[in-house]
């Protein structure tokens, strides 16, 4: 779908471009736009926004805008016809390889681009992950001594996960309350991409998927690229709520239910082992799969006890699957997750998962397969010091932006701010213009209910996070002083 025409998704996307000294404004937009011309992103003959609602949506001046338009007509990038607005010339394209097709824009493009394109010279908060255990190089070292000679010895493919780590996932999941077998357990190369390996199986052309409203922005263009309809159900405290629950799945008759019940992504909340109950029943009566997933696990240590995954909580006609992985506890270049399904479905998994690869990278199984029994151990410690980085942020926000508002989360690893009668996703550009990148509310929630939200990860050291809310709280008086109001110079 050509979405290049909306403001708003044009914005994320020239985003960081615009950011640096060199050259005036107009010229540094200018340079941004015409690196899209001519891909998927920006096609020839694909029409950009009016001047002032670009302007708008970048927080910049109309001037500015309407300054590097003529600098693309003057390049003879672009086209304006009376009537017609002004749109990217066949010129655009020379010089571009056909095979230059970028991914689709979607609402997680805010985060994949950026993790895609790397930092550069700006702090980013598009993600909430720390760096990796401190013992976990000594792990590895070790394993090289003593178990990869005999892992050498191994054909290497195994669409289900190797045998020691799938019984190790399971007798974690027999701690956490929930009984399994190694057979009911497949391993994926993090959780990302079990959810896609759900997707491919369950999902087709039309059908619907109900979602947690807000949500992880990748579900967006996961589903979405299946051809998948998604349905948002709001949140209370205690998780998905049930009365809307049951009515969407009465009205949609979705093909799947994809919940994340512990420390809810953006917003932090912890479903009650009430509601667990009451959402596995809800979806066994509408006959509706239930995709959990738990990768993150990080709660505070004198916070309430998590609960067994909501499968435990589910009668015996219902299908749960339940996602986990070790990215968030142990490293995210550890990408090792896993789905626990019933065995026929568990056996349908694996042959999805052959498909996609042939199996997870055997070396990093084993890795997992040695660190799982310490996982309780490693996570409360990222638990304690999640906690400490959460208080230390909360101190410097209601310093320097006193205005801003956020309910403390039961755990996870970001805070869900709401900003006073503000679009997020303006906000967004001026921050980042002061050298911060942010997650607008819009990208977890295209429905336009959490627009005046962001998600602020606060997974980093105690000097960064202050420098992040210093160059936010800059970022904020500018958008008091001047507004984004399109006719007043802001650069």
């Amino acid at each position: 779908m050509d979405r290049s025409g909306d403001p708003a998704v044009l914005a994320d996307l020239i985003g960081r471009r615009l950011t640096g000294r060199a050259g005036g404004l107009y010229r540094r937009l200018a340079d941004a736009l015409a690196a899209l011309m001519g891909s998927a992103e920006l096609p020839v003959g694909a029409k950009l926004p009016a001047e002032r609602r670009l302007a708008e949506a970048l927080a910049v001046s109309r001037s500015t805008v309407v300054a590097a338009y003529d600098e693309l007509r003057a390049r003879g990038l672009v086209e304006r016809r009376r009537g017609s607005g002004t749109t990217v010339a066949r010129s655009a394209s020379r010089g571009r390889s056909t095979a230059d097709k970028r991914m689709p824009i979607g609402y997680g493009e805010s985060l994949f681009h950026r993790i895609t394109v790397g930092p550069g010279d700006v702090i980013s908060m598009t993600y909430a992950v720390d760096p990796g255990i401190p013992d976990l190089a000594a792990e590895v070292e070790d394993l090289a001594r003593t178990d990869l000679p005999a892992l050498l010895q191994d054909v290497g493919y195994h669409p289900r996960g190797i045998e020691p780590l799938r019984t190790r996932i399971a007798e974690h999941f027999e701690e956490s309350g929930l009984p399994t077998s190694a057979d009911e357990i497949v391993v994926t190369s993090g959780a990302h991409q079990a959810i896609a390996l759900v997707t491919a199986m369950y999902l087709r052309t039309g059908a619907a998927v109900v979602i947690e409203q807000p949500s992880w922005p990748g579900c967006f263009d996961l589903f979405g690229a299946a051809g998948g309809r998604v349905v948002g159900v709001p949140l209370d405290d205690a998780g998905i709520r049930p009365d809307l629950l049951e009515a969407a799945l009465k009205e949609h008759q979705p093909a799947m239910l994809f919940v994340m019940p512990t420390f809810h992504n953006p917003t932090g909340r912890l479903m009650s082992p009430a509601r667990r109950r009451q959402v596995a029943e809800i979806a066994a009566r509408y006959g509706v799969v239930v995709v959990e997933d738990n990768a993150y696990s990080a709660g505070d240590p004198a916070g309430p006890e998590i609960p067994p995954p909501l499968a435990a909580y589910a009668p015996g006609n219902a299908e749960v699957l339940t996602i986990g992985s070790v990215s968030k506890a142990v490293w995210g270049g550890l990408r090792i997750g896993w789905i626990r399904a019933p065995r026929p479905l568990a056996d349908r998994l694996a042959r999805h998962k052959a498909l996609a690869d042939l199996g997870s990278p055997v070396i990093d199984q084993a890795l997992t397969a040695r660190l799982l029994p310490r996982l309780a151990e490693v996570t409360a410690e990222r638990a304690r010091l999640a906690t400490g980085r959460r208080a230390h942020i909360g101190e410097l926000l209601r310093d320097r932006l006193p205005e801003w508002e956020w309910e403390e989360p039961a755990g996870g690893s970001a805070l869900w701010v709401r900003l006073p009668d503000t679009d997020a996703r303006v906000f967004a550009q001026i921050a980042l213009r002061h050298g911060v990148e942010v997650v607008a509310g819009h990208a977890m929630d295209p429905t336009g209910d959490h627009d005046n939200y962001l998600r602020l990860p606060f997974a980093y050291a105690p000097e960064v996070l202050v420098d992040a809310v210093n160059r936010l709280a800059g970022a904020w008086q500018e958008l008091r002083r001047h507004g984004p109001e399109p006719g007043v110079p802001m650069v």
